[in-house]
């Protein structure tokens, strides 16, 4: 049977009332005015009032007790996350304005803290890829630039030649990202540029005789978050790119040199760049969103841009790309180039900026005296501030040898009697101790305090574009956000924790099974996962054969404004369930986190409507309810829980789906149509892989046989086919 919530007792006030009112005969026969104008019912009424207030907190026994056995079994709501963002701060002040770590950034009422310090110099960039064309006509006024250009160089022919094009990456609301893999000399090109074409010189002075010289240079760097969707998915590139390595792996990122111009040609024309020094980097190798800090040259003959007296020769060989612009090329400073040692590309990159920090939604805390110690197990001490961020907190102990610092633990489970320790449930805003054989505990007298620590978070963090305005202390200068805030989450509600107290029993915060697996992607923070599905002994790479102590989980985001009909996770969504579900995999497990495949289908419906019924009303609900039936996220999909993974699809169960609204008659013709890997067109019946969900890229609802192939729709494309950097001019309007 099945076991319901108790109510203990569920009288309400009219029923008090009416069954005191129906028990006067029995015990007070001589009683007989029940009007409501009566004293004695005036009582009663009272007292029914009263009752029903009683009840309704006797009713609450239940919840109580539910939420004091979450309390027991240590099993703490999750705190909200942190958004973050990469912010750009401007200034006009010669020698630059220097903004510490942990500067607060105002977004309105939402507080961010810099994770990186900045000395913000009056300077912008322009990064620019060498983008490989093909060689224009040779009649055509490009054609003759062109051909001037290889000329101007040496070079007899355009056979020795790699023709391109400058494209730009954008400063101002970045949208579409530049693909770096296709640059005809593998390069990231930087134009540092001053202000205006004046300022130029006396920056470059600033520059390298600044008091605080050789300066740092902070360059922001944000690549293409969307993944590929014609990337080929069992290739060992694709592979290596969604496996999850453990935390104490060691892995060697692709090493990137960067170099700055000198303005001076060495003696055989070529022309001369400096290595620089990178002091600090966060995009592991420009591989992922972050910043890094470049040390700039001291002298100024080591930094400038390349006079070029024959117009034809600028852009071409080691020069620096042509900016179409001349007033832009007049204000560069000098140039930076960045390059991969083993000549790999840098992908699709979002925005490159100058002046850049990351910006957290969190807040430092001052110092705070916790309380006294008193000797006793499961000592519990509250924080000024909840969502506290794990890690964060450096909590100190008076001791007989003076104050010691404790570690923080995700449990007692495993510490010993003498360990130094405690756990922060960071929602509450508490920190516990150990109960004296698991983990230690204060003593009598010992006080406790917190030096600091930082706290924040929530889904207000997630600001759009251009949200972030102010700095905090600091007045010279202009800060932005050039790109939306992303990772915030509100903390968990008590209705989701009470729901998830019989999975955390079963799994321990430990992914065994696949269920963990997928629970646990699912409640990924930060990540905004809305379903998630595991695939055991599924090796991404060898999709045909069982692979022992491989995991593939596959997820897809709530939403994708891009792709709603076939929605994809971004990299950070990919990574934040990555770095969750790794913390707890098996060490003996090879785990994988990935995108979904989408096999594409066009249906076509012919069908007949009843008499009273609007034609088009029941034409937009059958292409309704096909839609959600084939949906791949829930509520949606057969069982609500969206498209399975692997399920073929069949022409007779749309027919029955679509024959469930009201209003059809019958059906004329229900058409499947797919196509498999092969090119091979399928009908009626379309089998998935292993990996596979539907998305329905076309949808034919008529009333009458249908009409139309559908199929078209789906007709294979054609495979795409698959020297010197040379300039080609760009056609003018």
């Amino acid at each position: 049977m099945p076991l319901n919530r108790p109510i203990l007792d569920d009288r309400s006030y009219v029923q008090l009332r009416d069954e005191l009112i129906r028990r006067i005969p029995v015990y007070a026969p001589e009683w007989t005015d029940h009007n409501p104008s009566d004293p004695g019912i005036t009582l009663i009424e009272l007292f029914s009032f009263l009752g029903e207030n009683l009840l309704y907190r006797f009713n609450q026994i239940p919840d109580a007790t539910y939420m004091e056995f979450l309390r027991l079994l240590q099993i703490p709501l999750r705190p909200a996350t942190a958004s973050r963002t990469l912010a750009v701060i401007t200034t006009k002040e010669a020698n630059g304005v220097r903004v510490p770590r942990g500067t607060e950034a105002k977004a309105g009422s939402v507080l961010f803290e810099t994770l990186t310090e900045v000395r913000a110099l009056p300077v912008t960039c322009l990064a620019v890829s060498k983008r490989e064309v093909d060689p224009p006509l040779a009649e055509s006024e490009e054609g003759i630039f062109f051909k001037q250009s290889y000329e101007s160089v040496g070079l007899a022919s355009e056979d020795a030649t790699a023709p391109y094009k400058s494209e730009l990456v954008p400063t101002e609301s970045p949208g579409i990202p530049v693909d770096f893999d296709k640059a005809v000399d593998s390069m990231l090109w930087l134009a540092v540029l001053a202000e205006n074409v004046e300022a130029v010189e006396t920056v470059k002075k600033h520059l390298a005789e600044h008091k605080d010289a050789p300066l740092l240079l902070n360059i922001g760097f944000v690549p293409e978050i969307r993944l590929d969707a014609d990337e080929e998915i069992p290739s060992p590139k694709f592979t290596e790119r969604f496996r999850c390595p453990g935390e104490e792996t060691t892995i060697d990122f692709p090493a990137v040199q960067w170099s700055i111009s000198t303005g001076v040609f060495e003696g055989d024309g070529t022309p001369l760049y400096r290595s620089l020094t990178i002091e600090h980097d966060t995009t592991e190798g420009l591989s992922r969103e972050g910043v890094i800090r470049l040390r700039l040259p001291r002298d100024l003959v080591n930094m400038g841009d390349f006079p070029v007296d024959d117009p034809d020769m600028v852009g071409t060989g080691d020069l620096p790309p042509r900016l179409d612009d001349e007033e832009t090329e007049r204000r560069v400073i000098f140039w930076l180039r960045a390059f991969h040692l083993e000549g790999n590309g840098f992908g699709k990159v979002l925005y490159v900026g100058t002046n850049a920090t990351q910006v957290v939604q969190t807040r430092q805390a001052k110092a705070e005296f916790l309380g006294t110690g008193n000797g006793q197990p499961n000592q519990e001490y509250a924080l000024i501030h909840k969502n506290g961020v794990s890690g964060s907190l450096d909590l100190e102990v008076e001791e007989s040898k003076g104050w010691q610092s404790w570690k923080e633990t995700y449990s007692f489970h495993a510490s010993r009697e003498s360990d130094r320790q405690y756990v922060l449930d960071a929602e509450a805003g508490k920190v516990k101790f150990g109960n004296g054989l698991q983990g230690y505990t204060p003593q009598i007298g010992q006080r406790i305090r917190v030096l600091s620590y930082r706290y924040g978070g929530g889904l207000k963090g997630n600001v759009a574009p251009g949200a972030i305005s102010k700095l905090n202390g600091i007045s010279s200068v202009k800060v932005t956000n050039p790109l939306v805030a992303y990772g915030g989450a509100d903390a968990e509600s008590l209705e989701k924790a009470l729901d998830r107290i019989p999975g955390e029993l079963r799994r321990r915060d430990r992914a065994v099974t696949s269920d963990d697996f997928r629970e646990l992607a699912e409640m990924a923070p930060g990540a905004n996962i809305g379903r998630a599905e595991c695939l055991p002994l599924y090796h991404p790479h060898l999709p045909k054969t069982d692979s022992s102590g491989v995991v593939s989980v596959i997820v897809w985001p709530t939403e994708d404004n891009d792709n709603p009909d076939a929605p994809m996770p971004n990299k950070n969504q990919l990574r934040s369930v990555c770095q969750w579900l790794d913390a707890r995999r098996l060490v003996t497990t090879e785990l994988y986190v990935l995108p979904p495949r989408y096999r594409e289908i066009a249906v076509a419906v012919g069908l007949q409507v009843k008499a009273g019924y609007g034609i088009d009303a029941v034409r937009h609900w059958v292409e309704l309810v096909i839609r959600q039936y084939l949906a791949p996220l829930p509520p949606y999909g057969p069982e609500g829980k969206g498209w399975p993974l692997g399920r073929r699809i069949h022409g007779p169960e749309l027919e029955a789906a679509a024959l469930q609204v009201e209003g059809v008659e019958y059906l004329v013709d229900l058409q499947v149509v797919g196509w498999d890997s092969n090119g091979i067109r399928l009908d009626n019946t379309v089998e998935l892989r292993r990996d596979e969900v539907i998305e329905l890229i076309g949808i034919t609802v008529e009333v009458g046989p249908v009409t139309v192939d559908v199929g078209e729709a789906l007709q294979p494309k054609p495979p795409k086919k698959p020297a010197v950097p040379v300039p080609v001019l760009k056609e003018e309007c």
